[in-house]
């Protein structure tokens, strides 16, 4: 904050909150950009900023050109002003006069002892659903598990939850409360690309024709969902800034990624926020009056992978991925807009690098377990040759 005003910019002070919640704020607030400090997801030993113009956000060439600025040291001069405004209340008014539910539920939420869960428990209590959070008080320390709702071990407590209590729903979410983890009312994990069906097949009720994004980690079945809906589906680069640029220029409805980042244009502003997908979906479970698992029975069964991550340093995960990504490419179908998806006829397989880890992440999907292991294998196989070589 006195690095801003030092500068000259006048800085609103809107204190501890979910990313969301700092996107609200820019919009809410009519200001022309903004800093969050977060590691989102990521363990307690890591930080960042997530930063804004308006309410795209900074990546690419324009992070390189902030960069270059830091080590030129040429910064502007000046004298700003400091203000500090709660936009939680507003937040939280905005995200309940915009849902419906036409029947309470029973919904458990783990906070993962992130920002959101201090948030999320009052709005999801306030539109009319009978709430058992665990762990949604704010402890930097994370000491129940780590704040990603991806990682199947962080996802344990909810499951017990739900059995435990009989639940319609469980919930998690991640350090900023930007990615949503759902549990079904089996103890089941759905994984973003399946709580893509469910959005999609909503909107697409309302809007056809509608065009939607997402990434190359997502199911085969969901992309073939969307086509059969009559929606436009397109595959896409990971991370959200990159989702959201690509939102904007296709004019998408929706966009979402496997991972749990839930972007919603239909009804909403167009960025990932993890409270205001729960409440979304809270409502269409309440209007069709059906579980997660009846809405998603007729979806083709297929044999998948969560995300693997495969340790591997910054400074060589490109080139394995190019690497393993020119190998297949000679004997194989591939899509390579983000690292390398290996097409088969019966499944696929990926290998990306993480853009915020220094780490591979892969991902399989077949008709059985065997063909599952056989794809698998086969990637894996050549991968460890490309990182041996690197």
């Amino acid at each position: 904050i006195e690095g801003l005003l030092s500068t000259g910019c006048d800085v609103v002070d809107i204190g501890v909150c979910p990313t969301p919640v700092f996107y609200f704020s820019i919009q809410h607030l009519k200001k022309e950009g903004g800093a969050m400090i977060t590691a989102s997801h990521n363990p307690k030993e890591y930080n960042g900023f997530k930063v804004c113009s308006h309410l795209d956000s900074v990546h690419g060439e324009d992070i390189q050109k902030i960069l270059a600025i830091i080590n030129d040291g040429s910064f502007a001069q000046g004298k700003g002003s400091l203000s500090a405004d709660d936009v939680i209340p507003a937040y939280k008014a905005y995200v309940e006069e915009n849902i419906t539910l036409a029947k309470p539920l029973k919904v458990g939420l783990d906070g993962g002892n992130g920002t959101a869960g201090p948030v999320a428990v009052p709005i999801i209590k306030n539109i009319g659903c009978e709430v058992h959070d665990i762990f949604c008080d704010m402890d930097g320390t994370f000491p129940n598990h780590e704040a990603d709702p991806t990682v199947l071990k962080n996802m344990k407590d909810l499951i017990a939850l739900v059995k435990e209590k009989g639940l319609d729903i469980g919930i998690g979410y991640d350090g900023d409360g930007d990615r949503i983890g759902v549990v079904d009312e089996k103890g089941e994990i759905v994984f973003g690309d399946k709580l893509m069906i469910i959005f999609a097949r909503e909107i697409l009720s309302r809007k056809p024709g509608a065009t939607f994004i997402s990434e190359v980690k997502c199911s085969k079945t969901m992309y073939d969902d969307i086509e059969k809906h009559g929606g436009r589906p397109i595959m896409w680069r990971t991370g959200h800034s990159l989702i959201k640029q690509k939102m904007k220029e296709e004019k998408a409805e929706l966009a979402g990624e496997m991972s749990g980042h839930i972007f919603f244009a239909d009804r909403y502003f167009g960025y990932d926020d993890a409270t205001y997908a729960s409440c979304r979906l809270l409502e269409i479970l309440a209007t069709t009056g059906k579980t997660i698992s009846e809405l998603l029975s007729d979806v083709p069964k297929t044999c998948s992978t969560p995300e693997i991550r495969v340790e591997c340093p910054d400074d060589k995960k490109f080139v394995v991925v190019e690497k393993v990504t020119e190998y297949f490419r000679e004997h194989y179908n591939v899509i390579d807009i983000d690292g390398v998806r290996v097409l088969f006829d019966d499944g696929w397989g990926l290998v990306r690098a993480s853009n915020t880890q220094p780490a591979l992440v892969l991902r399989f999907e077949a008709i059985s377990e065997e063909r599952l292991a056989e794809i698998r294998g086969l990637v894996e196989s050549v991968l460890e040759e490309k990182k041996r070589q690197a």
